[in-house]
């Protein structure tokens, strides 16, 4: 049954972020510049070949370096960074704002994403996915909600996989293999439910290039030996993982105030796309092309990430208390650890009815008698 909503009138009625919005997407729309939604080709090259060029320094000062024992998990660090930042390049591929020609898109988009064992096509179409759904409990796509049912099925190995930090940090290729709890199929098989039939040639040809990525892997490691191998590729990569599942779970969770999730009729795109969260990365906004500025790039994702400061100022006066301001990052942004740390710990399901539902919280997971 659908929940109802007494009708905002002044500052003093305390804001509820289910309630309908007293706006259309067509007027955020109209309020971001015309210029926002032009994509430049060659700007979006030029920070392909920035990454490419900060990641193969790092490289080479690394082997250089490589007896000095402070240096690699300098270079871990940041290159797994530089990992996630050339995801958010391929993720823009995907979503077609990287430039208007859907062949470089998708030339640019196998390069970056295969190169860090991502399959460009398989991803490419499930975000897809979760961007058309977002909010909704059944149909979203990443980092979906379990409902009670579903969450009382799952074994204790799962729950601590899913609900134990840091564990969930490293749950992204398992998601590209398995998908989440309550869902079936894999990014890398062509006829999984995600896929619609005339979709299968490209999971094909997106597994095939992660499958020649894997051997080119095999083979350095015969090449330079398996050791410097971990420690150029294997450490970085499993930074870059967690540098995914951190930032994403995180635009969807672990807000200061419980934010809903939709079901039936109460489900819109646009009350879906309010619910996701800006956050800031403080040095590493750039550095991941800005990828934290994120409510406007979930309701419009064509827009270039280069634009999406600037359009998400030009929107804020229309969003008005359903954008919620990030918290000011320092140079680092450990304040995000907490946000993280208490949203995995307390977000566990939602109700198995209700248009309109909240996380709730398995106390006896916590070890913590019902509140």
């Amino acid at each position: 049954m659908a929940v109802s909503h007494p009708t905002q009138k002044d500052d003093t009625t305390p804001f509820d972020p289910s309630a309908p919005p007293p706006f259309k997407v067509a007027d955020i729309r109209a309020a971001i510049p015309a210029h926002c939604w032009v994509k430049n080709p060659w700007r979006s090259l030029g920070y392909v070949l920035r990454d490419i060029l900060v990641i193969s320094s790092l490289i080479v000062i690394a082997v250089f370096f490589r007896n000095w024992s402070w240096v690699w998990p300098v270079y871990w660090v940041a290159q797994g960074t530089m990992f996630w930042a050339i995801f958010v390049l391929g993720h823009d591929c995907g979503h077609g704002s990287f430039s208007d020609n859907p062949n470089l898109n998708s030339v640019v988009g196998h390069i970056l994403h295969s190169a860090i064992l991502v399959p460009y096509h398989g991803w490419r179409i499930s975000h897809r996915t979760h961007h058309q759904n977002h909010g909704h409990v059944e149909n979203d796509e990443s980092w979906v909600p379990l409902n009670e049912k579903t969450y009382t099925t799952l074994d204790a190995p799962t729950k601590l996989l899913r609900f134990k930090v840091p564990l969930p940090l490293f749950a992204y290729p398992l998601y590209l293999w398995k998908r989440s709890p309550g869902k079936s199929g894999s990014h890398f098989n062509p006829y999984s439910d995600m896929f619609a039939p005339n979709e299968r040639g490209y999971i094909v040809t997106s597994t095939l290039c992660w499958t020649l990525m894997v051997a080119n892997l095999v083979y350095l490691s015969t090449v330079i030996g398996p050791t410097l191998l971990f420690k150029i590729y294997i450490v970085p990569y499993l930074i870059f993982v967690m540098w995914l599942d951190f930032v994403t779970y995180l635009h969807h969770h672990g807000h200061e105030q419980k934010l809903p999730w939709y079901r039936g009729k109460e489900w819109s795109y646009l009350r879906g796309g309010l619910t996701t969260v800006d956050r800031d990365y403080g040095i590493f906004n750039n550095i991941h092309h800005d990828i934290g500025t994120h409510v406007i790039h979930h309701l419009f994702p064509q827009i270039p990430h280069y634009h999406l400061i600037e359009a998400t100022k030009a929107a804020k006066p229309v969003l008005g208390k359903y954008y919620r301001e990030p918290k000011k990052s320092g140079p680092i942004p450990i304040h995000l650890i907490d946000n993280l740390v208490r949203s995995i710990k307390q977000d566990h399901y939602v109700s198995d009815s209700g248009d309109i539902v909240y996380y709730q919280t398995d106390y006896r997971m916590i070890g913590k008698k019902m509140e």
